[in-house]
């Protein structure tokens, strides 16, 4: 079995200073970390025929994922998704956030952890696995929120899998929610719609035309959002008959994943029949935003100098659920001092 190594690369500059990206690499698997955003650049997976291909939407310099945002890989936070009217009451004190999503708040505002250059803490490999660390220190007030965030992303990996490990402590009540915000296209042709998606959910939360969660949890059943059997996620994303499809541009809500909370379950299995890859997603978190780049349009040119269109990637990103802080009747996003908050995302990839 090959050894599996973390090694420090040269990856451009950034505010005129060499940048240096961390790369995993275990047996056929490799991945690409970037301390900006705590970003996953690239994965590359071998398909069927042991072919390698990189199967995450980016970009091939590191000041673009500054300069040119788009979500691509970086980690999203403090508060992942939306809060509505960027505003929230935490014990009888409002905090208001900056409103970056028409009248909502939206990944932390425009200079959220997506925009920051994480700390390298750890870089080390042993027998079967390689792995980083990065830490980040969001100060009291920042972006609005209360209370001294210390937080940190490990990014783990095995021979047929990637972990991302994200906690944090705070010194004073505040809310978090972070979450991974990658891309998939496993057959990396541009065709992402094509691919097959489970979800081990029986439920997800309609949103009203702010793409805030209404309160409402509706069965999936006879909808265009039951994916408890295989659907290739183009067959219905384009059903103008279903009014919550109209309003998210197609696909851009959060699933109530089945079974409990905080402990690591199956929440989704994405496959592509071209090229055979399977990557079966395993998370602690309550819910997964299904998001199919409703808004990709073509106005960026990703890697290679590909312009990347709607429905070239897919996102399946574990959080708490939107909008969490203002509705006491969803799972809390809430952390207090001397607790710490954790999520566990599992990327575990087979040719079947």
């Amino acid at each position: 079995m090959p050894t599996p190594t973390a090694t420090r690369i040269a990856f451009g500059t950034l505010d005129g200073a060499p940048a240096d990206a961390i790369e995993l690499t275990n047996g056929a698997l490799s991945a690409r970390i970037l301390p900006l955003g705590a970003t996953l650049q690239s994965l590359t997976v071998p398909d069927r025929d042991g072919t390698p291909g990189d199967v995450v939407l980016g970009y091939d310099d590191v000041q673009s994922y500054r300069t040119r945002p788009a979500w691509f890989g970086v980690t999203a936070g403090r508060y992942a998704n939306r809060i509505a009217g960027g505003r929230f009451t935490l014990d009888g004190r409002e905090y208001r956030l900056e409103t970056n999503n028409g009248p909502n708040h939206l990944h932390g505002g425009e200079d959220g952890f997506d925009k920051r250059l994480w700390d390298v803490t750890d870089v080390s490999a042993d027998a079967d696995r390689a792995r980083v660390t990065l830490a980040l220190v969001s100060p009291d007030g920042d972006g609005g929120y209360p209370g001294t965030l210390r937080a940190t992303a490990t990014y783990t990996l095995g021979p047929d899998v990637l972990t991302i490990d994200y906690r944090a402590v705070s010194d004073a009540p505040t809310i978090v929610n972070l979450t991974n915000h990658a891309f998939f296209d496993l057959g990396g042709r541009g065709d992402a719609l094509a691919q097959e998606l489970t979800l081990n959910a029986a439920a997800f939360l309609p949103v009203d035309v702010t793409s805030i969660p209404t309160g409402e949890r509706r069965a999936v059943a006879g909808t265009a959002f039951d994916f408890r059997r295989p659907h290739a996620i183009g067959d219905r994303v384009r059903d103008g008959r279903d009014p919550q499809l109209v309003i998210g541009h197609g696909y851009d809500h959060n699933f109530i994943v089945d079974g409990a909370p905080g402990t690591l379950r199956p929440a989704a299995v994405l496959r592509d029949p071209a090229s055979g890859r399977v990557m079966r997603v395993a998370i602690t978190a309550p819910g997964l935003q299904l998001y199919a780049g409703n808004f990709l349009d073509g106005s960026q040119p990703g890697k290679d100098g590909r312009l990347y269109r709607q429905g070239d990637g897919i996102c399946l990103e574990p959080q708490a659920f939107p909008d969490s802080p203002n509705r006491p009747d969803f799972p809390s996003a809430r952390l207090d001092p001397n607790q710490m908050w954790r999520s566990v995302i599992e990327y575990r990839f087979d040719v079947p």
